[in-house]
C-alpha cells in the first residue's frame, strides 16, 4: 500500500508531506469480522499506540494525518493503530454503553457497563520504506528504508 500525503508547503516544489510504503497483511473484511457492526459517517477518534522512536513518531503523525482533526464523538468510533515490534495492528472498533443488572447500592441506579464492538476491517501493516516529499523513484530522498538483511539480524531491536 502506497500513501502519500500531499500538504501545501513553502518548498520550492510546492508540495510536502512524506509518502510511505506499507506491505499489507492479514486483512480481515468486514464482512468476516465476528459480531462486527456497521459503521457511520462519523470521523472517528484515534489512538496511536506504542510509536515511542523518533521514526515512530514520524510514522503517527503520518498515519494520524490521513483523519481529520475534528473527531466526532456522538458517533463513538475509534481508530486504533497499534505498533508493536515493528508491525502496526489497525482496528475499527465503536464504544457501547450498556445498562447492567446489578444496581449501585450508594446512588440506587442501575450501573453502566461499556464494551467494544469491531466495526471492521482489521489488518497488519509493515513500513518499507518513507521518502520525504512526494513518490519519485529517481531523485527522491529517503527518510527510512528497511534493509532486511542489516536490520533483522536480532529480534530485540525495533525501529518504530
Amino acid at each position: 500500500m502506497l500513501i502519500s500525503h500531499l500538504r501545501p508547503s513553502t518548498a520550492a516544489n510546492g508540495l510536502g508531506g512524506p509518502t510511505a510504503f506499507f506491505k499489507v497483511s492479514n486483512v480481515i473484511p468486514s464482512s468476516d469480522v465476528p459480531n462486527n457492526g456497521s459503521p457511520t459517517s462519523h470521523v472517528p477518534e484515534l489512538v496511536l499506540n506504542g510509536f515511542t522512536t523518533r521514526l515512530g513518531h514520524r510514522a503517527g503523525r503520518f498515519l494520524a494525518s490521513l483523519f481529520p482533526h475534528n473527531a466526532q464523538f456522538q458517533g463513538r468510533q475509534v481508530a486504533t493503530f497499534h505498533n508493536q515490534r515493528d508491525f502496526i495492528f489497525v482496528r475499527h472498533h465503536r464504544y457501547v454503553f450498556e445498562e447492567g443488572n446489578q444496581i449501585n447500592k450508594d446512588t440506587g441506579k442501575k450501573k453502566t457497563k461499556a464494551r467494544l464492538q469491531e466495526l471492521g476491517p482489521r489488518f497488519t501493516m509493515k513500513m518499507r520504506w518513507m521518502q520525504e516529499g512526494t513518490f519519485d523513484t529517481q531523485f527522491g530522498e529517503y527518510e527510512w528504508f528497511h534493509k532486511r538483511k542489516e536490520m533483522d539480524t536480532t529480534r530485540r531491536k525495533f525501529h518504530m
